[in-house]
């Protein structure tokens, strides 16, 4: 039992859950304090989460860095051009439903590039199929092959992102 209550105490987590609760309760006083650490032991022992499947993963921050850089500046692109699809005088674009592999070994990493690809206007992963690494993904704009195959090319270069960032030595 006593085992169980060390693998289950996370100080830094009831740490960040007194400091939200602090910042949700509007001041910083003793009394929130104290509340904030009540409820952050509440939950660190009253709700165990599992364990995060983070064996092997190493990250590489340079790598992360540039990244994100890159996806941001994907953002702002792919905002204008969802804007313009709604906006311009023509019929709506075709969309599709694709199935796509995926080739990154880790279901933590999986659902990184699962949370960044859906954050992007465009697309939005609909199903995954965490046995055989597929995705099912939802295209907003796939009007001829040149479009698909570009969005799959995308799927392909956040995967190889994702296996930069994470999962290479």
């Amino acid at each position: 039992m006593i085992d169980g209550i060390r693998r289950r105490f996370r100080p830094w987590f009831i740490v960040w859950i007194t400091l939200m609760w602090c910042l949700l309760m509007g001041e910083f006083s003793w009394a929130n304090f104290i509340s904030g650490l009540l409820v952050g032991g509440l939950i660190v022992f009253g709700l165990p989460l599992p364990a995060m499947p983070i064996a092997g993963l190493q990250v590489h921050w340079w790598a992360l860095l540039r990244y994100m850089v890159s996806w941001v500046r994907d953002l702002l692109v792919a905002s204008v051009k969802v804007a313009w699809l709604a906006l311009r005088p023509a019929d709506p674009p075709k969309s599709a439903i694709v199935r796509v592999p995926m080739r990154v070994s880790n279901e933590l990493v999986l659902s990184f590039a699962t949370s960044l690809y859906n954050l992007q206007p465009g697309g939005a992963v609909s199903d995954i199929d965490i046995a055989n690494r597929m995705w099912t993904v939802h295209l907003l704009d796939a009007g001829d092959e040149r479009a698909l195959a570009r969005e799959i090319e995308n799927v392909a270069a956040l995967e190889r992102n994702m296996i930069r960032i994470f999962e290479r030595s």
